[in-house]
Order: C-alpha cells, then sequence, then structure tokens
C-alpha cells in the first residue's frame, strides 16, 4: 500500500478529530464520513478495534506507513523507559517532524515534501531523508539558497513555538535542545492502546 494522497479531511473525520491541524471543513462536519456517518448508526467498537483505530490515527498522523511505523515501535521496545511514551519521542525526532515543529513548513506532509526535496539541512549538510532521527544538539536549517521560498515564509510568520526547540527566524535554523516530555507534546495520542495492540 502506497502513502495516502487523498482528501485528509475525510480521514480527520474517520477519528472525530483534526488529526492534520486546523481544518475548517472539518468543523463544518465534524461527524464520520459516508451514508450513515450523521445518524450515529454504528457498530460499539471491541478493544482490538479502539487499539487498532488508535494505532492507524497515528500513523496518519505522522505520515508513517506499517512496516516503518513497526520498525519505530520495535526500536522504542528495545529502548529504556515506557514502550509507548519512546515510540511516541522517536516519531518526534523524526527529522521531517522536527522541520514542521520548527514551523519550516505549514503541515508533516509539506515537510516531508521540503526535506525530500534537498531544500533542508542537518547540521549543515543537505538531508534527504525524512526519517532521519533528529538528537539533542543537533541542528536543522533551510538551504541558503532556498530561504526565499514563499512558502517557507508564510509559514514561519504563523508558526507555534515548543519548548523543546529553539529557532531563529531570520536565519531559518533551529535547534533541537532536547527530547519533549510526554506532557509538552501537544496531539491527543493514547499509546498504551498501540502497546496493548502489539502485546497480543
Amino acid at each position: 500500500m502506497a502513502r495516502y494522497t487523498g482528501p485528509s479531511t475525510k480521514i480527520a473525520r474517520k477519528f472525530g478529530e483534526p488529526i492534520f491541524g486546523a481544518d475548517k471543513d472539518f468543523e463544518k462536519r465534524n461527524y464520520p464520513p459516508g451514508q450513515h456517518g450523521l445518524s450515529g448508526k454504528r457498530k460499539k467498537q471491541k478493544d482490538y478495534g479502539i487499539q487498532l483505530k488508535e494505532k492507524q490515527k497515528v500513523k496518519y498522523m505522522y505520515g508513517v506507513l506499517e512496516r516503518q511505523f513497526r520498525n519505530t515501535y520495535d526500536k522504542a521496545t528495545r529502548m529504556a523507559g515506557q514502550k509507548g511514551e519512546n515510540l511516541i519521542f522517536l516519531l518526534e525526532s523524526r527529522l521531517d517532524n522536527v522541520v514542521y515543529r520548527l514551523g519550516i513548513a505549514p503541515s508533516r506532509a509539506a515537510a516531508r515534501q521540503l526535506v525530500s526535496h534537498h531544500h533542508i539541512t542537518l547540521n549543515g549538510n543537505v538531508c534527504s531523508i525524512p526519517s532521519a532521527q533528529v538528537k539533542p544538539g543537533d541542528y536543522v536549517a533551510v538551504r541558503e539558497k532556498d530561504k526565499s521560498m514563499e512558502v517557507i515564509l508564510n509559514s514561519v510568520a504563523n508558526a507555534s513555538k515548543y519548548a523543546w526547540l529553539e529557532f531563529d527566524a531570520k536565519a531559518l535554523c533551529g535547534k533541537f535542545l532536547n527530547m519533549p516530555t510526554r506532557e509538552e507534546i501537544p496531539e491527543n495520542i493514547n499509546e498504551q492502546l498501540i502497546v496493548d495492540l502489539y502485546s497480543k
């Protein structure tokens, strides 16, 4: 299965929350898609269905496919600490996600495209691998000749700030200060459901 490129609002409606960020269309129709979405006549989900839905939500949120997500989870299980939190920290430290968090791109999909099209540098070197892991102390910046791109300038102007990142809007360069705490990550994720799913 290839990466999903269809309407993002349809996926957000499926999960009942705007997982791709602010969405005017979702606000108008915040019920599940399909013929019976508005009526609410849906079967009660079992534990497995709830766990699977949470995993699928996080996959769509971070733009990761199944094999990559499973490999990330396996890596999280080998780390010290709680598996679920480790999984979220690994997803948060992906290069495309850091580019999005810094405000260089308006969405994770746009951040992924900027990285894969060689517009982003990691510690001074061009890096075109969206899944590259950014470590505390690493610098992420826009390549010098791409700093006038309209999409980047517009995104930076509306960027949110996060405690674990430091960003210089003039130089379009940011520093990954440290791994965020679980409480600092704003997304609505119940990672324990994913751990329970993979533990079966």
